[in-house]
Formats: structure tokens, C-alpha cells, sequence
């Protein structure tokens, strides 16, 4: 049958079909990984952005496509998870705009909507890499505006753009010599190519007359995230006093001034120079602290909180918002472990939004928890690549002011609050914490769960992992060796201090022995321990 256009109710059949072929494809799509790690989310990313459009789009009783559409991106926008969602949802945005005033949409309409939505996409992504889900969706766009001078009829102008996408994807490998040498195509384009084929499906479903029903799997696959939750961690405190300080002089001696703050309790960070050097520690004796910090020059901002007490308030003001007292300036961060949001707590974070791998929370629940803090400016702590540009959406959204600090780690993040003054403007602290970022290097060791190649390196399924940063630079049977290697590959004549925080998946013995192990080996730097609690990881390592 000839179709002239597509109305609105026709677009709802043509979203729902490719959400429901996303939720049956999504764990494929996740599979997809460059690294062999157990963190791949793409397929989930994308499916839970394209739920949350399809929710939205099905509310609107207009049978107008440019309503319909419209609804989708901001269903898309706010409910942006990862940065294929984050890109997905740009897609949309541009196809709806393209789409404005439009009751019905024929085939040039739609592929000028693909053409405005590669545009927005690319625009959305600060340094654009083909061979990935950009190039798909540019290559979609290019073959629905080619057909068109071919054929009217919308269906099979986006057959032809489904055969394209499908070659583009094929391309992918060729474009990116890492997704070559892993033997995979580019998640975010499969989970492209999807998207259309269900298009395409539920179309043909629809001229048969067969009944389209949404499958709505986010129940039992999304995680539960939380806002500002209180933690009750009052039976793991071992330190009562969260003492903070800022060391002004001249010369401070920053490794002996570490050393000798050690056995006073845990969680030790000092960083800065020898002229202004600022102290973290968890201690029963923070007068202790105190005086070892004035051997060696003044101190200023000098903060001790009684975390028992801390933790009782909190759960008497479980629910309410966090903050219960206006502030000029809040902080919220992204962590994955009981012992991670313990620490970020700790160190002046309002609230601690439950994510990180495999967790990526929508720019929604970042918006959520961002005005759950009772300050009018915020500063957002993402601690994770795939959770920037959704942190970035949300703040273009927000109604507050809100700065993004572009952590994408956990040390980083532990950097950026150590550089927090809570007596200067949003601004100036956004521009000093991001500053603070490179300080420090991270490690994360996990195991692998499929066999791979990677930058030469044969990785068999159950190896453990040691990544730097985005490198991987360290594979093996054992995981004391791995982290040995991982170190080497690290470390240099700047480094003093390396902290381990070990997951759920070891015990305190396990990670004691391995840090017992590192300092034999790399006697010239101080070791430190802590619980971080984060799935998935073995172990978080800082070098700074």
C-alpha cells in the first residue's frame, strides 16, 4: 500500500516498535564493548532514553506529528542516560524541530527532520569521532535525502536509510582501529540500526493490523538511584571526627606532613604546595591533627565535624530536602559503593546520586537531585565519561545555577572537593575544582568477560584488567602481579601518595595483603586503604 505521509498517531506506532525491538536487542547492543570490562551499557543507555521519549510522545492526544515529535525530545532530553542516550536525545531534538508546525510528515520531511537531527548531534559532541554513532546517523540522513529524489513514499525512503545505516555500521571498524582490533562495530550505530528496522517493523505491523503493545522492561533492568538519601553508616565509623584544615607558611614539607598525619586515622588526603596545603583526615584525636599541621605553619578554615552526630541528624531528616538549611552553594556527585558516598559525604557532598558504570543516571535524576539541595547555585560532580554530557544536559536545563565540574573518576572527584572553598562564589570554585583534576592519575582493575584483543594485547575471559585512565595497560591471571604492572605503568618521580579503595567484590584481608605486597615493591611512596564498596571494580587506585 502507498503511503503519502505519517501523522502523529502513525509516529507513536513507529516509537514504540523501536523501543520494543531496543528492549529485546539492548543487552547485545551492551556486549558491544571495545574493552572486554563488565561495564557495557550502550543498548540500556539508549533503550531507557528511547522509553522515556516513547512514555512522553504517548501522553500527547494531538494527532499532529509535530506534537508527537516534540513531545519525544523532551521525554528524550530528560530522561538522557549515557552518552549514546545524551546523543539520541539530540537526535530528536533536531528531527522535532525540523518537524515544527507539521501536521503530517511526507518523505522529504522526514528525511529533512534526519538531516536537522545529525546536525544537532554533532553539534552535541564536542570533538567528533567518526565510525561512530554520529557517522551512522550522518550516513542515514545523507541516503534519505539522496532517495527522496527517487521516491515519494516515506516507507521506502526509510528502507533505503535502514540498508545505509546498516553499511555505515559495517564501516565502523574500518573508521576506528580500536573497534577493529576488538572485533565489534560501534555500539551506539547498532543500536541505531535498530531503532529503524523497529521503525520499519512496527509499520509493516501496522498495515497488517496487528496490535503494537510498549514493553516496558525499565522495572526490572534500570537501577534504583538515589537523591538525597541518608546514609546510616554509623556502625563502620572507626574515626568519629571529620577534621579539615588549610596549612599556610612557607617550605611545608608535604610527605612528612602526610607521614605524620597517618597514624592519627583514615582517609588522608593532603594536597596543595609548600605554601598552601590542605588536610582531610577521619580521627579520634583532632587535636592531634591539629597541632601536627601548626609545627608547620598557620591554620585557616578549620572544620571538625562529629560524624556520629552527623549521621543521626541525617536520618532524623531522612526525606526532607537535602540541606534542611539554606546554603549559598551545594554539591552533588555521582558514586557507585556504601564506602565512596561515605568519603564524598564526608567531604562536603549534599547529595550523592547512586551511579557510575553501568548506573548512569538520566539528566532528570541529575536535575532532581541538583534541586534537592537547598542552595541556589550547584556544583555537579558527574565522576564518569559516560555521565558528562547527560551532567552537561542537565545544567543547559537546570533553573538554578549550576556548574559542572568534568570529573570522570572518583580520585578526581576526591581532588576536586579537597580544592572546594565554601567561602567563594559557585564560579570561582568551579574554575579552581576543575583545575584541581589533574592531580591525580586513576587505576581500576576488574575482570574481563569475553576473550579479546587490545592494543596487542590477548585477553582471555576471567583475566583481570588494570586500566589508567582510558589506556589499558596491564593484563593477567593474578591479581597481585596485574596490580604490580598497573602501578609501574603509573607512578613517576611526582608520585608520593597511592590510595587503594577496594570494592564489593573483595574483602579488607584480600586488599590489605595486595597493598602489603605494593609497598615492599614501592617502598619510596606511602600507601594508603580504604573501603570504597563500588560494584564491578576490584579496586579504584589514585596516584597523585
Amino acid at each position: 500500500m502507498y503511503i503519502y505521509s505519517f501523522d502523529g498517531e502513525q509516529m507513536k506506532y513507529m516509537l514504540v516498535g523501536a523501543a520494543n525491538l531496543l528492549a529485546l536487542n539492548k543487552s547485545e547492543i551492551d556486549a558491544l564493548n571495545v574493552f572486554p570490562v563488565p561495564d557495557g551499557d550502550t543498548g540500556t543507555n539508549m533503550y531507557l532514553t528511547m522509553l522515556a521519549g516513547v512514555k512522553q510522545a504517548r501522553q500527547v492526544e494531538s494527532g499532529k506529528i509535530c506534537d508527537v515529535a516534540a513531545a519525544v525530545a523532551r521525554g528524550c532530553l530528560m530522561g538522557a542516560r549515557g552518552n549514546s542516550g545524551v546523543i539520541l536525545s539530540q537526535i530528536f531534538s533536531g528531527f522535532a524541530r525540523a518537524l515544527e508546525g507539521c501536521s503530517r510528515a511526507g518523505a522529504a520531511d522526514i528525511a529533512r527532520a534526519f538531516v536537522s537531527g545529525a546536525d544537532a548531534a554533532y553539534r552535541a559532541v564536542g570533538n567528533p569521532v567518526e565510525g561512530t554513532m554520529l557517522t551512522v546517523c550522518r550516513e542515514i540522513a545523507t541516503a534519505l535525502d539522496n532517495a527522496i529524489a527517487r521516491s515519494k513514499d516515506p516507507v521506502r525512503v526509510l528502507v533505503v536509510g535502514y540498508r545505509a545505516a546498516n553499511r555505515a555500521l559495517a564501516r565502523t571498524p574500518e573508521q576506528l582501529p580500536v573497534l577493529r582490533e576488538a572485533g565489534v562495530v560501534d555500539a551506539g550505530g547498532k543500536g541505531l540500526v535498530v531503532i529503524l528496522e523497529g521503525i520499519i517493523q512496527a509499520l509493516k505491523d501496522a498495515a497488517a493490523r496487528r496490535n503494537i503493545e510498549l514493553f516496558d522492561l525499565a522495572a526490572s533492568q534500570q537501577k534504583e538511584f538515589m537523591g538525597s538519601r541518608a546514609r546510616d553508616f554509623t556502625a563502620g565509623i572507626e574515626f568519629t571526627y571529620c577534621t579539615e584544615f588549610i596549612l599556610m607558611g612557607r617550605n611545608i614539607p608535604i610527605d612528612t606532613l602526610r607521614q605524620e598525619l597517618s597514624p592519627y586515622g583514615d582517609c588522608l588526603l593532603v594536597v596543595g604546595d609548600d605554601r598552601a596545603t590542605k588536610v582531610h583526615i577521619h580521627s579520634n584525636h583532632p587535636g592531634l591533627v591539629l597541632e601536627c599541621g601548626l609545627k608547620y605553619g598557620a591554620l585557616q578554615s578549620v572544620q571538625i565535624g562529629n560524624m556520629e552526630e552527623q549521621n543521626q541528624e541525617l536520618r532524623r531528616e531522612a526525606g526532607k530536602t537535602a540541606g534542611d538549611e539554606s546554603k549559598p552553594l551545594g554539591i552533588v556527585a555521582v558514586g557507585a559503593g556504601e564506602g565512596i558516598g561515605t568519603i564524598l559525604q564526608s567531604m562536603g557532598v549534599d547529595v550523592v546520586i547512586e551511579g557510575g558504570q553501568t548506573m548512569n543516571p538520566s539528566a532528570e535524576q541529575l536535575l532532581e537531585a541538583v534541586n534537592n539541595v537547598n542552595a541556589p547555585a550547584v556544583i555537579l560532580l558527574p565522576n564518569n565519561k559516560n555521565i558528562l554530557l547527560a551532567a552537561r544536559q542537565a545544567a543547559a536545563m537546570a533553573e538554578k545555577e549550576l556548574h559542572v565540574v568534568p570529573s570522570l573518576s572518583i580520585p578526581q572527584a576526591f581532588a576536586a572537593l579537597l580544592a572546594y572553598n565554601p567561602y567563594a562564589s559557585a564560579a570561582e570554585n568551579a574554575g579552581k575544582m576543575e583545575g584541581a583534576l589533574g592531580v591525580v592519575k586513576t587505576g581500576e582493575v576488574t575482570v574481563a568477560v569475553r576473550d579479546a584483543v587490545i592494543e596487542g594485547n590477548t585477553i582471555a575471559k576471567g583475566d583481570f584488567i588494570g586500566m589508567a585512565g582510558d589506556r589499558l595497560v596491564a593484563v593477567g591471571r593474578h591479581l597481585d602481579a596485574l596490580v604490580m604492572d598497573l602501578l609501574r605503568a603509573m607512578v613517576d618521580d611526582d608520585t608520593g601518595l597511592i590510595t587503594f579503595y577496594y570494592g564489593a567484590g573483595m574483602s579488607g584481608a584480600e586488599a590489605r595483603e595486595i597493598v602489603n605486597k605494593m609497598e615492599e615493591e614501592f617502598d619510596e611512596f606511602d600507601f594508603e586503604l580504604h573501603y570504597g564498596g563500588q560494584p564491578l571494580y576490584h579496586l579504584i587506585i589514585s596516584v597523585e
